[in-house]
């Protein structure tokens, strides 16, 4: 049978494997052969799931959405990631990570963030686990995210703005990769998303593959069936819609739709629509599709969410664009601002801005009044604020 998972060499069909420096070579190497047996294992396991339950709040609802359902003529329930612990599905990432770390004898964590959930999560968990925090930033997005930085910091993290390229989540991964290079021994790299060199596509993605897991169970109660019509969510690196359709990827059933961002749209040069935009090429210690001129230099993604402000993909989404298992939409900052705006009326419910770009591609989709439509929501718009405010007093 046809499978969109990884194959054992860390690919998805043509995308994926691990291009690194020599001098990481043997902190990557340790985390392949042992990161499958870890993640598998009953003490990890257990302590896992007990943390999702009890510290994360899991499982997160499925809410069926009324006056949306009614909008859009079909049944749509959002996945609440928003209601997680830190405020979005990071932290299910996270906590999995700090405990291989623990599990491996490292000493000091080392992360990257673009709209800083992902910071919180890591700075939350290390905390927690009472270990070091180094946490890289582009100097726009902690400009941008100021909340999110004050809550790092008081977390106990250390948040180091970072000041090359156009000071985004590419430069901050960037340096992210160069401190991993000068402490491979003591430090853990907790990445964020499914992205960078194998394993950590495959290990987010099963991290994060709770969500789907939960989303069978609960439409099972709530439909009588365990599968959704369409699956929907939003893609920067690509970790809150991994988890989303882990358990789909091969039900054929199950139609997957990708929003990422337009920004000012695809032929404005000011826009993170990757995945229509991108071309292959290696980033990050991945061989994906990346936005980069004829040079193969690397060109500045926009969005105005600095969460998939990113101009890589997950190999992982990368594969299912390629092969057709998945439809990719780009939904531009004036969509998603007016999605996010919407919800929030309609449901009581302010989502972030990624989230929004999920939401904003339900108008470019026409439904039937028997689809059943699952869409996560990644996160909560608390950190958005000042963007919603300036776009609803323009």
């Amino acid at each position: 049978m046809k499978t969109y998972q990884v194959n054992e060499n860390g690919y998805y069909g043509e995308f994926g494997g691990a291009y690194i420096p020599e001098i990481l070579h043997r902190c990557v190497t340790e985390l392949q052969q042992k990161y499958l047996e870890m993640l598998q294992s009953r003490p990890f396991t257990e302590k896992y799931h007990q943390l999702l339950r009890d510290y994360a709040g899991r499982p997160s609802p499925l809410y069926l959405a009324p006056r949306l359902s009614e909008m859009y003529g079909c049944r749509i329930y959002l996945k609440r990631e928003d209601l997680n612990h830190t405020g979005s599905h990071k932290i299910n990432n996270a906590l999995g990570q700090i405990l291989l770390a623990r599990q491996m004898g490292k000493t000091r964590i080392i992360a990257e963030t673009g709209a800083g959930q992902h910071g919180v999560a890591t700075a939350t968990v290390c905390a927690l686990m009472q270990m070091e925090c180094v946490v890289y930033m582009g100097r726009t997005d902690v400009e941008r995210q100021r909340i999110n930085v004050q809550k790092m910091e008081m977390l106990g993290a250390r948040v180091v703005p970072v000041t090359s390229g156009n000071m985004t989540l590419k430069d901050a991964t960037n340096e992210a990769i160069r401190d991993w290079c000068c402490h491979p021994s003591d430090t853990y790299y907790l990445i964020g998303s499914t992205v960078g060199p194998h394993p950590y596509p495959d290990m987010v993605a099963r991290l994060q593959s709770v969500i789907s897991a939960e989303i069978q169970h609960q439409l099972k109660e709530k439909e009588g069936r365990s599968y959704p019509d369409y699956l929907i969510a939003c893609v920067g690196g690509g970790s809150n819609a991994a988890g989303s359709v882990y358990h789909y990827i091969d039900d054929r059933r199950v139609r997957i739709i990708l929003a990422e961002a337009g920004g000012q749209g695809i032929a404005s040069g000011q826009s993170a629509a990757t995945i229509q935009l991108g071309r292959r090429g290696i980033l990050h210690g991945a061989r994906t599709l990346v936005m980069q001129n004829e040079d193969g230099q690397i060109e500045e993604p926009y969005s105005i969410s600095a969460g998939l402000d990113y101009p890589g993909i997950g190999p992982m989404h990368a594969n299912l664009s390629e092969t057709k298992r998945a439809d990719v939409l780009a939904v531009d900052d004036r969509e998603a601002l007016a999605a996010g705006l919407r919800l929030t009326r309609l449901e009581g419910i302010i989502p972030a801005l990624e989230s929004a770009h999920a939401l904003g591609a339900l108008d470019k989709i026409t439904f039937h009044k028997d689809d059943v439509v699952v869409l996560t929501l990644s996160g909560r718009g608390d950190k958005d604020m000042l963007t919603y405010i300036e776009a609803n007093n323009s």
